[in-house]
């Protein structure tokens, strides 16, 4: 058991907040969390005292990343994940999805084969923990490609992606596709029947097309308004129908860019704070500083905050994550709790771990971010134990 006091601070728990609280840990879980009042007679393991107010809040967690601090998923070693794991928490995030880029077979398997050993060898004092694998590409269309290298793309094929879960050892959570390009809904039912997540992003459908999607159980959309057919006042398309349908939860970029601030007020309008997932969609650029990069083996130019194709197509993000919550409360004029909520238990619902992530309560995974009123990270901890501190 190991007590933490943490004083000048507010701890925004499931069910309550706390001031000035006492969190105990044991075995990486969340013990018991109380409030001190400021000073306490206890007997504390380590006690906090911060110069500034400050607020603590679950974990990020990110389900849509490549990379970052020149790591990427795609390159195919365990080294780049572990880079990414040590790197990740400096932004509050805690967990993450591995997301891959639509490349040959041959690169995806490797890329896949990577995360598998590094899950299997899991080390929360690594750093964010990987909760498995988000597979963007290659089952989409080349119509709405983006970044995705058009000459990988392929129809959906449920061998193909069978091949891609085995080498990840099962641990494919999410799969970004097109279903106009699974007209049979074969995909959708296979990923469905393994309790993978079809989401909808990198498409040319129709409102029919979605809304048939919709009818098949598809549940999710992948970055929202990027890589798919915008709302036409005759055909709403994946941008419209996004927005229509309740059953979808909508990834969003948050960061200025990729989404205008006006249009991130209308989906928040449209989905609630229930039904948006923040992601930064970063790749290895984050965190270092302009210059040329790679991304599925295109070049990729970084200047200021964008990052761009040689066409000057967008290439991902550099955004990280408590600068996306700060933003999403800037441009809609939600809450404090509700930016918190789109990067925490709302990816923990939509993977169904929210038993064990996305919020501070007993029972549950000791991941915890401390965050000043400017949402700067101060400190986070991963299984009790503090991965990040700023001041050190």
């Amino acid at each position: 058991m190991k007590r933490y006091h943490f004083q000048n601070a507010r701890l925004y728990g499931e069910s309550k907040t706390i001031g000035n609280p006492i969190i105990e840990i044991e075995n990486g879980k969340v013990f018991s969390l109380k409030e001190s009042g400021g000073n306490t007679t206890e007997q504390i393991d380590e006690e906090v005292v911060f110069a500034e107010p400050v607020s603590i809040v679950p974990g990020f967690i990110d389900i849509h990343i490549h990379g970052a601090d020149g790591a990427d998923i795609m390159d195919g070693t365990a080294g780049a994940v572990y880079t990414m794991k040590k790197a990740l928490p400096e932004e509050g995030t805690t967990a993450f999805l591995a997301t891959t880029i639509t490349q040959s077979a041959e690169e995806k398997i490797k890329a896949l084969e990577s995360v598998r050993t590094v899950i299997e060898e899991q080390n929360l004092n690594s750093g964010a923990e990987v909760l498995g694998v988000h597979l963007e590409g290659p089952f989409i269309s080349e119509k709405r490609a983006g970044a995705q290298p058009l000459q990988h793309i392929c129809p959906a094929d449920t061998q193909l992606f069978q091949r891609f879960q085995e080498a990840s050892g099962g641990n494919i959570k999410l799969v970004t596709m097109a279903p106009e390009e699974d007209e049979n809904g074969e995909l959708v039912k296979e990923l469905m029947g393994q309790k993978v997540i079809p989401s909808i992003g990198h498409s040319d459908a129709s409102y029919e097309e979605v809304r048939t999607a919709v009818g098949r159980g598809v549940s999710h959309v992948t970055h929202l308004f990027n890589g798919m057919r915008g709302a036409h006042h005759r055909d709403l398309g994946v941008a419209g129908g996004a927005l229509l349908h309740e059953e979808l939860v909508t990834e969003m970029i948050v960061d200025g860019i990729h989404i205008s601030a006006p249009m991130v007020k209308l989906a928040y309008k449209n989905k609630g704070p229930e039904r948006i997932i923040l992601i930064t969609d970063a790749m290895r650029a984050k965190g270092l500083q302009e210059g040329k990069f790679t991304l599925g083996g295109q070049t990729v130019h970084v200047e200021g905050d964008r990052a761009v194709l040689e066409d000057g197509t967008l290439a991902g993000s550099i955004i990280k994550m408590n600068e996306a919550i700060k933003n999403m409360m800037a441009f809609t004029e939600c809450s404090f709790e509700e930016a918190v909520q789109m990067a925490t238990i709302n990816p923990a619902r939509q993977l169904g771990i929210q038993d064990r992530k996305g919020s501070i309560k007993e029972g549950k995974d000791a991941d915890f971010s401390i965050v000043t009123s400017d949402l700067e990270v101060v400190q986070t901890y991963i299984g009790g134990n503090k991965v990040f501190d700023r001041g050190e």
